[in-house]
């Protein structure tokens, strides 16, 4: 990467203050771009969900992984849970969606509590582990809220093999005008449902799997405590990423620790953070991190910087970072501070092998909690920071009253926010496509073909505020 006007500015830079010059191209299409990543974590798309309660669940893991990126459990998840959510995302088809499952029995009002938790919209009806019907919110609508699903529920549309290529469920989802195929087992068994942008998406999208073809996922540990320990246990497990974590990355306790994790001898990659320097990245690497975490402070439910004037503007942060990373063989993730494609792609250009993202997908259906509805009728569910008062009450549920309330009394971080979800993409593989295409038309601007040719290629540029405004859309007239 180089700067359009020489050298590195002497100011730091947010994504906001940088854009990319479009170069000459030989890359046709965008798809004709590879973004796998090269940091030895097999995501075949540089996007990592970001180890936060409100977002990071089995059911993100499994749809996020499917897709070609990893998300990582976070730490305050007892690790039998973690264990069980490895087994159950391993486990998931690698094209075929988990749908809700229902009884003939359950009511009304079970199917439509359950429901919104899929992008789908809408549940199978299993009876003996076989499809007998499906079930939408729109054939509960009027319905009394204690009628059995049997009495709702329709055929299923579409039945195929669960071996059936995508196109072709496509094709068939196309000619029967339905909405949703039910994918069954050679002995009739539900494996799972394909809606047709799904069948779309499984032609565009690589799964990022493990050497057994399970999906990959990772999980989160702290500082504190046991790190070896869990840390073993998290590995038995069978996570295929380790993240070593705490805000304050470049501090004596995250060497220690990374040192434990290391002497386990891992066959995983191990990533440490957060850090926003080049001293910081350098000194975690020699501790045993494969991969840094950068970022202090730009999260969305983060108030570190407002609290304490401690951080970096973050664009700066990933270029110094990973930089150093790079003279020692190693990669970096960016942590936070992303809203738009255009701040995934600036991220990748600056270095990122992957970039994390937390509260941008928080308001998507396959993030955990309850679906809630304001007064005006809007979709979303409820955020927290990592280091609120409410995630901090969640990590010291088990100590004294005394040192809870006194842990209480800091804090760094949003305990509730609301994240609304985007009619036009309320589900994270919309933001994903979203995201997708973004950066893969980034990468024609530049010329690039991979992740690394844009890093190679782009040709950043500093800009005003007005210059950030005036690339803005208009929703409306400005007349």
């Amino acid at each position: 990467m180089q700067f359009l006007d020489g050298p590195s500015p002497t100011h730091d830079l947010t994504y906001d203050d940088v854009f990319m010059v479009p170069r000459h191209s030989a890359v046709a299409s965008r798809y004709d771009v590879d973004l796998a990543t090269n940091d030895g974590t097999g995501a075949t798309l540089p996007l990592v969900v970001a180890n936060m309660t409100a977002i990071a669940g089995k059911r993100m893991a499994e749809t996020i992984a499917r897709r070609g990126g990893l998300t990582v459990i976070p730490q305050d998840i007892p690790v039998p849970v973690v264990a069980e959510v490895v087994r159950f995302v391993k486990s998931r088809d690698l094209v075929f969606d988990t749908p809700i499952a229902l009884t003939p029995h359950q009511t009304v009002a079970e199917a439509l509590a359950l429901i919104p938790k899929r992008a789908h919209r809408a549940a199978v009806v299993v009876d003996g582990g076989k499809p007998v019907g499906v079930v939408s919110e729109a054939d509960c609508a009027e319905v009394d809220r204690f009628a059995q699903v049997r009495d709702v529920m329709q055929p299923p549309a579409v039945l195929v093999p669960s071996t059936t290529d995508p196109r072709a469920v496509f094709d068939a989802l196309d000619d029967a005008h339905a909405a949703l195929a039910v994918a069954v087992d050679r002995d009739g068994d539900l494996v799972g449902v394909l809606t047709r942008t799904g069948a779309l998406r499984a032609t565009l999208y690589a799964p990022a799997v493990d050497p057994t073809g399970g999906l990959r996922i990772a999980a989160a540990v702290g500082v504190n405590g046991d790190v070896a320990q869990k840390a073993k246990e998290l590995l038995e497990a069978g996570v295929d990423c380790l993240v070593v974590d705490t805000a304050h990355g470049h501090q004596d306790r995250m060497l220690e620790a990374l040192r434990a994790v290391r002497a386990l001898d891992p066959q995983v990659p191990v990533v440490a953070g957060n850090v926003v320097s080049a001293d910081g990245t350098r000194a975690l690497i020699e501790a045993g991190a494969s991969i840094v975490k950068v970022g202090v402070g730009p999260g969305a439910m983060c108030t570190t910087r407002m609290m304490t004037g401690v951080g970096r503007p973050q664009f700066s942060a990933v270029l110094e970072c990973a930089a150093a990373a790079a003279e020692l063989g190693k990669h970096v993730w960016a942590d936070g501070g992303v809203r738009h494609p255009r701040d995934v792609a600036l991220a990748l250009a600056a270095g990122a092998s992957s970039v994390m993202i937390g509260s941008w997908f928080a308001g998507t259906h396959e993030s955990p909690g309850d679906l809630m509805r304001d007064s005006d009728g809007r979709s979303y569910k409820v955020s927290f920071g990592m280091a609120s008062a409410r995630a901090v009450a969640n990590r010291t549920s088990t100590e004294s009253a005394y040192d809870r309330a006194r842990k209480g009394l800091y804090e760094e971080g949003i305990s509730s926010s609301r994240m609304y979800l985007d009619p036009a993409r309320p589900g994270v593989e919309d933001l994903i496509d979203q995201i997708c295409s973004g950066v893969r038309s980034a990468c024609t601007y530049a010329g690039a073909a991979s992740l690394a040719e844009l890093h190679e290629r782009a040709v950043i540029g500093v800009q005003s505020t007005a210059g950030f405004t005036e690339g803005r859309p208009l929703s409306t007239s400005w007349t």
